[in-house]
C-alpha cells in the first residue's frame, strides 16, 4: 500500500503533538485533592511574622507585597519573627521571567543560626533557567548537619503544570511530629515521614525566605550561571500564613495536619492528586539515583 504524502504529513504532526503534549490531563492540571489547608488559615501582613535578615536595600513592601532582588551587588532574605516546633507555613509566591539561570528563589524552614554546622533544614527552592525553558521546583529536607560539609540532601524535584512568571501561586511546608508535606496551590506533591529520629528534623525551626545567586550549582548542575545583564531578579511573596506551635509553648499547642481527618497521613483523593503530579511532573528523586549512597540514607 502507497501513502499518500498528505497522510504522512498529518501524521507526522499528529506524533509531533503527541510528543509535545503527552497528555490532555496534564494540561488541564492536576485532580482536585478535595482538601484545600492553606483556606483554614488566615493571611499576615509581612511585618506581622517577618523581618529583614539581610539585603535591605534589596526588599521593599507595595501594598501587602514583598518585593526582593538579586543585582550583582546583594541578594535579600527574611525571617519569621519566632521559631517554631511544627506547623503550617505557605506564601505566595511570583517567579521572575526569562533568563534567571543560577538565581534561587526561597521559601524554606531552618535552624542554621541556632546550630551551625549541625542545623536541620526544609526546603522549597525555584532553580533558575534559560530563556525558554521551565522552572525546577526543588524540594528538600536535611537534618542534623546533613547540609554541611559534606552534604546529604533528599532532593526531589519537579516540573511545575503553571508557568509560575505569569501569576502568583501557593506554596506551603507542612512539618509536624510524623510527616513533612509539600504542597502547590493546596495539592500536595511530595510527603516525607518520619520513619527514625535519625533522618526526621525535630528541633525548632524559624522561617525563610530569600533570593541570591547560586551559580556554582542552581542551574544544570552549573554549567549556566547568572548574568547580571538580565539584572534586577525580582521574587515576589504575599498571602504569608503561618499556623504553627511556637517553640515556646510547644506543649499546649496542637501540631497542624495536612489531612481533612486531622490526623497524619493524606486522603485518599489528596494521595491521588499527589500521585498524578509525581507521575507527570517529577524530574529527580533521590530515592531512585543509583548514584547515590543510599547507606547514607535509610529511609530510601
Amino acid at each position: 500500500m502507497t501513502l499518500q504524502p498528505s497522510f504522512v504529513m498529518a501524521l507526522f504532526v499528529s506524533l509531533f503533538i503527541i510528543f509535545l503534549f503527552p497528555s490532555s490531563n496534564c494540561a488541564q492540571g492536576p485532580p482536585s485533592p478535595g482538601y484545600y489547608p492553606s483556606s483554614r488559615i488566615g493571611s499576615m501582613g509581612f511585618n506581622q511574622g517577618f523581618r529583614n535578615l539581610w539585603g535591605p536595600q534589596h526588599q521593599r513592601i507595595d501594598q501587602g507585597t514583598l518585593d526582593l532582588w538579586l543585582d550583582r551587588n546583594s541578594g535579600s532574605g527574611f525571617k519569621s519573627l519566632s521559631p517554631y516546633s511544627s506547623g503550617y507555613f505557605g506564601a505566595a509566591i511570583k517567579l521572575h521571567p526569562g533568563y534567571t539561570a543560577g538565581v534561587i528563589t526561597s521559601f524554606y524552614l531552618s535552624n542554621s543560626e541556632d546550630h551551625p554546622g549541625n542545623h536541620d533544614e526544609i526546603d522549597i527552592e525555584f532553580l533558575g533557567t534559560t530563556q525558554n525553558k521551565p522552572y525546577t521546583l526543588q524540594t528538600n529536607v536535611y537534618i542534623r548537619g546533613s547540609g554541611d560539609g559534606n552534604i546529604i540532601g533528599r532532593e526531589m524535584k519537579f516540573r511545575l503544570w503553571f508557568d509560575p512568571t505569569r501569576n502568583f501561586h501557593n506554596y506551603a511546608i507542612l512539618w509536624n511530629p510524623s510527616e513533612i508535606i509539600f504542597f502547590v496551590d493546596d495539592v500536595p506533591i511530595r510527603r516525607y515521614p518520619r520513619k527514625s529520629d535519625a533522618t526526621f528534623p525535630l528541633r525548632p525551626m524559624y522561617v525563610y525566605g530569600s533570593i541570591w545567586d547560586a551559580s556554582s550549582w542552581a542551574t544544570e548542575n552549573g554549567k549556566y550561571k547568572v548574568d547580571y545583564q538580565y539584572q534586577p531578579f525580582v521574587g515576589r511573596y504575599n498571602n504569608f500564613k503561618i499556623a504553627g506551635c511556637k517553640a515556646n509553648s510547644a506543649a499546649l499547642c496542637r501540631p497542624s495536619t495536612g489531612s481533612p481527618y486531622g490526623s497524619s497521613g493524606l486522603s485518599r483523593q489528596q494521595y491521588d492528586a499527589m500521585g498524578w503530579v509525581q507521575r507527570n511532573y517529577k524530574i529527580y528523586d533521590y530515592c531512585q539515583d543509583s548514584k547515590r549512597d543510599h547507606r547514607l540514607t535509610p529511609e530510601c
